[in-house]
Parts: structure tokens; C-alpha cells; sequence
């Protein structure tokens, strides 16, 4: 920890400049996920970051540590974003390389959870989770924390039981007086084509059935506009604007 220490005749006071957290694992090198938990993470990410649908500054990630205390381990969002912040430049430094909530100055907007198994804990606390003395779920943890939207996108049906999903594919909460309320309809979103708005965030969630990187149709979690309308990754305004230049009988390839 980085200390000053002021002595003058009269007394001794200790000013803290620095919180120290060389104790805290901010990166531990585990596998990220499956194939399709890792590559929706990069769906959420990625058209952010090359559109302009929300205004700068603002941090999308996928898989980086939450830290929200000094003792004890954080929790790792699928996919944060939050506004009105931006990473650091020098890296190097440790404190820079995770979301640090203490540096950072606020929690996340947005915290979303991609189902691949059911022992991710991300509304109830799994029976491996309670052998490891395990007390609060994900959704537990946000809430408590301030978190203003958690999301939570079972793409594969994977936790389905009356206390969880309940045969929805996507559920919303929103933080109201200090604990969650769910955003999304009571049976949630079921099908492909249905969005819900995030209103302080200025962007909706959307379900939608295509291919990404690979010639395999398959059911992703997009953002999305006011009218439904999903944020095009930089491939995708990349071909149409391809599209475009054809019909005029420009070939985009020798522009």
C-alpha cells in the first residue's frame, strides 16, 4: 500500500493514497466457456464498439472480474457495460487491468449472464455452490450491489425449474428501492423477434435467430434499438454498405 506518513512533533497521521490489492486473483487464466457462450459474449460486445449506439465514453467487456470489495472474490459477469466511464491507458497497472468498482467510481449499468450448465448460479445458489459455503445466487449479489439491470439468456434451456427461467429464454430485472424487479413480462421472452427497452441505458435486448461467423443458424441475444431493430456488428454494415456500392454498379472490392 502506498502510505505517507506525516510526523511532526505533536502526532503521527497515516494518509492512505492507494487501496492495496496485490492479495486479489484479477486474472486466474480459467478457460472462458463453451463455444457458444464465448462467441454470444463477442456478439454483445463487438457492435458497440464499432457502431455509434451510445455515446462515448463507455466500457463493454466480456469475462473480466467485477470487483466490488477489498476481501473475498469477485463476480464475473458473461458481459458488463457501463456508461459514462473508460478504461485506463497503462495497463500495466493492476488496478486498472479489472473492473475495480472503487476506481471506476460506479458499478455497472448492464450485468449479463449466459447459461451454458446449471451450476453457474445465476438465480439460485447450486448444490456445488453450497458445498463451497456459497450463501447468494448472482442475481443476489447485483441486486445487493446496486447493479441497475441484470440479464440472464438461457440460449440452450439449460435452468428451466419453476424458481429459475421457468420456460423462458430471457429475464430482465431492474433495481427498485434496493432489490430487483422483473422488467421483462411474467412469462418472459419467449420468442425470436421479442425485445425489451432498457430505458436509462438507451438500448433494448432482442432475440435473434441467424448466423454469425459461421454458416449455422443459431438463437443469439442482441441489442437493439427502440423499434426492435439489432445493432449491426462491423461485418454486417460492412457487407450492406458492399450491397449498396454492387447496385450502383461499383465493385466494392476495388474501392
Amino acid at each position: 500500500m502506498t502510505q505517507q506518513l506525516l510526523d511532526t512533533e505533536d502526532y503521527s497521521e497515516e494518509i492512505v493514497t492507494e487501496l492495496d490489492i496485490s492479495h486479489l486473483v484479477i486474472e486466474d487464466d480459467t478457460p472462458v466457456d463453451n463455444f457458444q457462450s464465448e462467441v454470444q459474449q463477442r456478439l454483445l460486445v463487438e457492435p458497440l464498439c464499432s457502431s455509434k449506439a451510445l455515446p462515448l465514453p463507455f466500457l463493454a467487456a466480456a469475462n473480466v472480474g467485477l470487483f466490488y470489495k477489498l476481501k473475498g472474490e469477485p463476480i464475473v459477469p458473461d458481459v458488463l457495460l457501463s456508461l459514462d466511464v473508460q478504461r485506463a491507458e497503462d495497463l500495466s497497472q493492476r488496478r486498472n487491468r479489472a473492473y475495480f468498482v472503487w476506481e471506476f467510481g460506479k458499478v455497472p449499468d448492464v450485468c449479463i449472464e449466459i447459461v451454458s450448465n446449471q451450476e453457474g448460479d445465476e438465480l439460485i445458489v447450486s448444490q456445488r455452490s453450497q458445498r463451497k459455503g456459497k450463501a447468494l445466487c448472482k442475481k443476489d449479489i447485483y441486486a445487493q450491489i446496486g447493479v441497475p439491470y441484470y440479464v440472464v439468456f438461457d440460449p440452450l434451456r439449460q435452468i428451466q425449474g419453476e424458481t429459475e427461467m421457468n420456460g423462458a429464454l430471457l429475464r430482465v430485472w431492474t433495481i427498485a428501492s434496493g432489490r430487483y424487479v422483473e422488467l421483462t413480462p411474467a412469462e418472459g421472452i419467449v420468442e425470436v423477434g421479442q425485445s425489451v427497452w432498457l430505458e436509462t441505458v438507451g438500448l433494448g435486448l432482442n432475440l435473434w435467430e441467424g448466423q454469425f461467423e459461421e454458416a449455422v443458424t443459431r438463437l443469439w441475444l442482441r441489442w437493439c434499438d427502440l423499434q426492435g431493430q439489432v445493432i449491426a456488428t462491423g461485418a454486417e454494415r460492412a457487407d450492406r454498405l458492399a450491397e449498396k456500392l454492387r447496385k450502383l454498379g461499383i465493385n466494392p472490392d476495388e474501392v
